[in-house]
Parts: structure tokens; C-alpha cells; sequence
């Protein structure tokens, strides 16, 4: 980018704070619209939303990150998985592991997820509780709903999830902290995830993924069971495929073919797997050597599928599986 683009993209978001600095968000119809679909379908009191929206806040910080990454070919397998697997964090995993191995038992013999797994997602979504965002929860939904076109019908929807949630913990929306994208506590959260799989795992009669591990363990567990994890069921096998295979075998983040397809299709591997096992095969790009992108391939099951749905980033399902795999090889012989 060059200087006189940086110049101008930074002029045109000061001037854009500028606006909303002045104009706020009550005065745009879109928000009315909002409100009134709030009022009428869910009976908020129009006054207290207003107080809410006129107290709003647009953050140039927050529209800057949501931008899209780098393509996917461009990006590094290895370089993220070092990020994330590395010494220090996996140390914090075995700390975490044994001040919670009360709730991570349960958690698994409940909804038949292991603990290793429950695990590295806490770890690699807010190193334990250490980085769980401090955006302001209400400035974030609302620069995303409306302004964030790319993808305002579902922050909008997410929106009204977390105005639905605060009402039911009976708490001011204006005193939620989250990460720029709106995700919430030490598993990260969006509302409408909370309202739907979040559990009171200690028993305290509330759902509190801020500053409850257990809540937390449960809540990844329920989530990952009510989408589809089967208990004692493998996760990621290494193969040898090709990008054309893993296009033709569509892709997406459901295991949608079954591993006789996929034998069918080209991919090569020895595996423990049925032939009617229901699979998906991914593709890991790395930087070679000589700066030219290769791929690693992996064939997943319906577990690595249920991964997917909590964050559709290849990388970051293969991250928890290695993740976890590395936690429970140094947890093995532990008391």
C-alpha cells in the first residue's frame, strides 16, 4: 500500500468518526428500523433502546480488523500452528487441565467430549481467560451491523441476540466487554451461541463464561455435542490427496462425502474408517522453501466437522486437534 493510500484511508476514517461522532446512530433510519423490530418483536421498551443506541459508539478500530485476512493460499499452516501450539501456552493447558479436571471429567463423561480437546479451544480462543477482548460489547454490534456491510445481516442478527441476552441476565448492555468481532468470555461466544449452548456448569444458578472455568468447560462441550461429536470417534488423519480433489469433493465444513468417495476420488491412505464413515477433506497451505505454497492434506470426521462449526477456519480445527494431541501426550503419566 502506498503512503498516499495509507494517508487517505486514515483521512477517510477520521472522517467518518467525525460524522458519527456528531450524528450518533439515532438519527439513521436503519437503526430506527431496528429499534422498531426489537419493540415489535421482542417488546423492548423503546425509550431504553434509544438510551442504549444514542450512547453507542462507531469504532474505526473495530471495522479495521473485521476486514478480511489475506487469501487462503497465501497463508502459512506452519506459521499459525507455532503461533498457537507452542511452549508457554501448552504449559498454561496442563495448569488449566489440572485446576479443572473436576468440571473437564464431567464435561466428557456428559457430552462425550475429551478434555484435551475442551481444552485447546479455551487455550487458543483467550489463552485461558487471558485474552478475552476489551472492546465495548454494544460499539462493537453496532459499527458491525451498520457500518460493516460486508456482513451486516448477521451482525445485526447477533445484535438483537445480545440485547435478548442481557435482558435475560438483567444486566446493561453497556457494561459487556468482548473481542472486536463480538465474541464473549473464555470460550468466545457469540450471543446468540450463549443463548443457545451456553450451560451453568458449576451450579451457581447462572450462566457466567467470564469468569466461570466450569461454565466455560461446559458450554464447549454442549456446543461441540449439539453439533454432532460423536464420543470416542477419531478426528484428523494425514493423506495424500491434491487441490483438484479437495474442490471436487466440495470443500465447506461438513463431512458431506463418505471415505469410499473420497477413496474413489483419489485420495490416498491406509485409515481406520468404515467405508460408509462420513468425511471431509481439507487442505493446509505452507510456504515452501523456496517461497512457492504447497499443501498438506488431512481427511476429518464428523468431529473435525463439529470443530469447524465453532470457527470455519481449517487452520483453527487443525490447531485444537494438535493442540489437544500435544496436552494430553504431556498430561499421560500426570497423577
Amino acid at each position: 500500500m502506498t503512503t498516499r493510500r495509507r494517508l487517505l484511508l486514515g483521512s477517510l476514517a477520521a472522517a467518518a468518526t467525525s460524522v458519527h461522532a456528531r450524528t450518533g446512530y439515532l438519527g439513521r433510519a436503519e437503526v430506527q428500523q431496528f429499534i422498531d423490530s426489537m419493540v415489535e418483536g421482542y417488546g423492548f421498551e423503546r425509550t431504553r433502546l434509544e438510551r442504549w443506541l444514542r450512547d453507542a459508539r462507531y469504532s474505526a478500530t473495530v471495522e479495521r480488523l473485521m476486514q478480511p485476512p489475506i487469501p487462503f493460499g497465501q497463508r502459512n499452516w506452519i506459521d499459525y500452528r507455532n503461533r498457537y501450539i507452542e511452549p508457554a501456552r501448552i504449559d498454561a493447558a496442563i495448569v488449566f487441565w489440572q485446576a479443572q479436571r473436576a468440571a473437564l471429567m464431567r464435561a466428557e463423561a456428559q457430552f462425550g467430549v475429551p478434555s484435551g480437546i475442551i481444552v485447546a479451544i479455551i487455550g487458543i480462543e483467550t489463552y485461558f481467560g487471558r485474552i478475552t477482548g476489551n472492546f465495548r460489547t454494544l460499539d462493537v454490534f453496532t459499527t458491525l451491523s451498520f457500518d460493516y456491510p460486508r456482513r451486516a445481516d448477521f451482525y445485526r442478527s447477533e445484535f438483537s441476540e445480545f440485547l435478548l441476552l442481557a435482558r435475560e441476565q438483567k444486566l446493561d448492555p453497556t457494561t459487556y466487554r468482548s473481542s472486536f468481532a463480538g465474541a464473549i468470555g473464555l470460550p468466545q461466544f457469540m450471543p446468540g451461541s450463549i443463548r443457545r449452548w451456553a450451560v451453568d456448569f458449576d451450579g451457581d444458578g447462572r450462566i457466567d463464561l467470564v469468569g466461570s472455568a466450569p461454565d466455560a468447560i461446559g458450554s464447549v462441550g454442549n456446543f461441540l455435542a449439539g453439533h454432532g461429536w460423536q464420543r470416542d470417534a477419531p478426528i484428523l488423519f494425514e493423506v495424500e490427496s491434491d487441490e483438484a480433489t479437495v474442490d471436487a469433493l466440495g470443500r465447506g465444513i461438513d463431512a458431506a462425502t463418505t471415505w469410499s468417495s473420497a477413496l474413489a476420488a483419489g485420495v490416498v491412505a491406509d485409515l481406520p474408517l468404515s467405508l460408509d464413515t462420513p468425511v471431509l477433506l481439507i487442505d493446509l497451505p505452507v510456504a515452501g522453501d523456496d517461497g512457492e505454497p504447497t499443501r498438506l492434506y488431512r481427511i476429518g470426521t464428523v468431529n473435525f466437522s463439529a470443530i469447524l462449526h465453532y470457527n470455519r477456519s481449517y487452520f483453527y480445527a487443525t490447531a485444537v486437534t494438535e493442540f489437544a494431541a500435544t496436552v494430553r501426550e504431556r498430561m499421560s503419566g500426570r497423577p
